[in-house]
């Protein structure tokens, strides 16, 4: 083919001679406004609009680059002076409303890992742990060289309004309003403390609280609305991007050092939940860092990393990591030397200038193995830097970061628990090892590393529950059919007829929402004892331990992480009727019994969604006698744990069950607690007991 070059192209043809410097739109990022411009709980509903900018800005006036998109502000201004026009143009918002399933969805991830992937090696040197993490990370996500291609779906649910020949559903649900009605739900006073400039542990608690509600209700209901069953569609990142559009977030502002609210030791599932409470901005990168201008050059500083897996070996001390530096790696292209850029060398700047660093280690998820929880290890300083090859052949920087001395446990707590697992650590004060004589599937140790005292009061370990005076049911029900199991979207299953048209678990087994009353499967009905809807039927799954407090007799806690919305435990014992639990709340006898009539203090965050759940009839239950774990929980006036009506179908009988749920992530060896209640008025002869729990809301007293 021939090309004029010296010739102007004909009127209304096209002169493919010249080359065009076009952006595909991949390339091209979501940014939000500035976090001094966020919007706060008066946003109207829809959100604040978006732009889209080069990942490398410039950026318009008055918005931020969307984390993992972080660019430095060096970078950005070095990119507007090589612009045609330094001068930003007024950029067109995309929409209004912004629709929370229009966001890209990465792949290859488990368990909470937002984003890209990254290859790992981990061994030891000189009794230190060396993690070698290299970044393999997309432009299609934001972040890198594109190698992967993600097809990105604006999927819209078809509308159908009957069921198909197997009974699962298509409906029209628009996740935007769901959204909306979830955050309209929240306590307006709740936005005030988490809007707050600085933040605190209420912001935090409060701010993960909804995202982890969000979540589970949007998984619910993609779940119950796809037409066919391929897996989540994250609604970790769905939720995640509402909160952040919204500006439903603590610690908007990056910092160095302590971040407000954030507790050593705290544990995240998900990168998104350590975002939105300003623990670790990027969502992928393992690197996180701000530009600080110590004199007329502005150098990047990092404030955290993460550093993802390989802490198994016990020759670690818990104080030490080296950590491998970013970069290195390019799906196209295959290996090369790593960089001095970008957050190596924002690491290697605070080396010298010796900031603090916050560490978050990604460990593994004993309850999901392919899943990870995050820790936040606390405060390192870093101490030295070298360069060395990889097992790859190319030059990889190596950081080591040494704890700040003084802090709380953390990473010690997890490696202490594996110490005990493999049996090459034995746990002190343990007074017998399995507390249940083996009616638990998981054995649950007695444990006093406090006081002499040899053990609780004896009673008949018993972990169900024992109605001995059969009662009618509120409702005649047959049960379901579902001889595989109950299917989320099977809108001919009474079970999930009953549970509001959804499932009220996830795949995972976490309580999607906040139901006063869950409607589990029973033995009316013909599904299997694996249906994902016998959840609190299945028995504890967690390793549990019964400890001896300082101040408060016995208490209960567990080795392993707990998630939020994952069941514990039910309350087992003997049923007892009301003539009886008032003769034992007169004898002052009533330290063991449950008793659904209290009043329970609503949980701060969704009152609507927290009354006293509405039991179809009352329920006392003794544990005095005959019991399990549940017997030993404190009572807290800020509990991290909730109690839950649980009715199991059954034609024949009421078989109403109460089931206890973690309220946020719970780690390891922290107690176990709930609200016990209040009995107003006060029967004949019933006292005030003194509140022990320490809590800063702490009410004085329950009874």
């Amino acid at each position: 083919m021939e090309h004029n070059l010296g010739q102007e192209p004909a009127s209304g043809s096209f002169d493919k001679s010249r080359v065009l410097n076009v952006k595909p739109l991949r390339t091209l990022v979501p940014v939000f406004p500035s976090p001094s411009n966020l919007s706060s709980s008066s946003t109207p509903q829809g959100g604040a609009p978006f732009v889209c900018a080069s990942p490398s800005g410039p950026f318009p006036s008055g918005v931020a680059p969307f984390y993992p998109f972080f660019v430095s502000p060096e970078s950005q201004r070095l990119s507007e002076q090589n612009a045609p026009n330094p001068t930003p143009q007024r950029a067109t918002p995309i929409s209004a409303a912004v629709p929370i399933n229009s966001f890209r969805t990465p792949t290859g991830t488990t368990n909470g890992d937002v984003g890209g992937s990254s290859r790992r090696n981990s061994r030891t040197r000189s009794g230190q742990l060396i993690e070698e993490e290299v970044d393999e990370i997309d432009v299609e996500d934001g972040t890198g060289d594109g190698g992967s291609k993600h097809k990105k779906r604006g999927r819209k649910r078809r509308a159908s309004g009957v069921g198909t020949s197997s009974g699962l559903v298509v409906v029209d649900v628009d996740l935007d309003v769901v959204a909306n009605e979830i955050l309209q739900s929240i306590n307006p006073m709740v936005f005030d403390v988490i809007n707050h400039p600085d933040g605190s542990k209420d912001s935090v608690t409060y701010t993960l609280m909804i995202y982890e509600v969000l979540r589970r209700k949007l998984g619910q209901i993609e779940e119950s609305t796809k037409d066919a069953h391929t897996g989540a569609k994250r609604p970790d990142l769905k939720a995640g991007t509402v909160m952040m559009s919204k500006g439903v977030r603590s610690n908007s502002k990056k910092r160095i050092g302590v971040v407000p609210g954030v507790e050593i030791g705290d544990i995240f599932f998900f990168r998104f939940e350590m975002c939105l409470v300003g623990l670790h901005s990027p969502s992928m990168a393992g690197i996180d860092y701000l530009g600080s201008k110590a004199s007329q050059e502005e150098e990047p500083l990092a404030v955290s990393i993460v550093s993802s897996g390989g802490y198994e070996d016990n020759t670690d001390d818990g104080d030490v990591l080296i950590y491998s530096g970013q970069g290195g790696v390019n799906r196209d292209k295959g290996a090369s030397d790593q960089k001095l850029e970008r957050g190596n060398l924002a690491l290697e700047k605070s080396m010298h200038r010796g900031n603090d660093v916050r560490v978050i280690r990604g460990l593994k998820d004993v309850m999901h193995p392919t899943g990870k929880v995050y820790v936040y290890d606390g405060i390192y300083k870093i101490q030295d830097s070298w360069v060395e090859k990889a097992k790859s052949g190319f030059n990889v920087f190596k950081y080591k970061l040494v704890r700040s001395p003084g802090q709380a446990d953390a990473y010690v707590i997890w490696k202490n628990i594996q110490q005990w697992t493999d049996k090459s650590a034995s746990r002190t004060g343990v007074i017998l090892p399995d507390l249940t004589s083996g009616a638990e599937k998981v054995p649950v140790c007695l444990v006093n590393d406090v006081d002499n005292e040899k053990g609780p009061a004896y009673f008949t370990y018993s972990p169900t529950l024992k109605n001995l005076k059969a009662v009618a049911p509120v409702e005649s029900s047959a049960g379901c059919s579902c001889v595989s199991g109950c299917q989320a979207g099977n809108y001919n299953c009474p079970c999930i007829q009953n549970n509001g048209g959804h499932l009220p678990y996830s795949a995972a087994g976490l309580l999607a929402d906040l139901k006063s009353v869950v409607h589990e499967c029973g033995p009316s009905c013909q599904c299997p004892p694996t249906c994902r809807n016998r959840v609190s039927q299945v028995g504890m799954k967690f390793r549990l331990e019964v400890f001896r407090t300082k101040n408060k007799g016995w208490g209960l806690r567990s080795w392993d992480a707990i998630r939020a919305g994952t069941f514990i435990c039910e309350y087992a014992g003997e049923v007892i009727d009301n003539a009886r639990a008032e003769i034992l709340g007169s004898e002052n006898e009533d330290e063991y019994i449950f008793d659904s009539t209290r009043i329970y203090q609503q949980l701060e965050v969704f009152p609507g969604d927290n009354e006293a759940p509405k039991i179809p009839s009352p329920l006392y239950i003794t544990a005095k006698n005959e019991g399990n774990v549940a017997r030993f929980m404190n009572h807290s006036c800020s509990p991290n744990v909730l109690w839950r009506p649980v009715v199991r179908e059954n034609k024949n009988e009421s078989d109403l069950h109460i089931a206890f749920f973690a309220i946020r992530h719970i780690p390891p060896m922290m107690e176990l607690t709930y609200d016990y209640g209040i009995n107003l008025p006060l029967k004949a002869g019933q006292k005030k007991k003194k509140c022990l729990c320490g809590s800063v809301k702490c009410r004085g007293y329950f009874c």
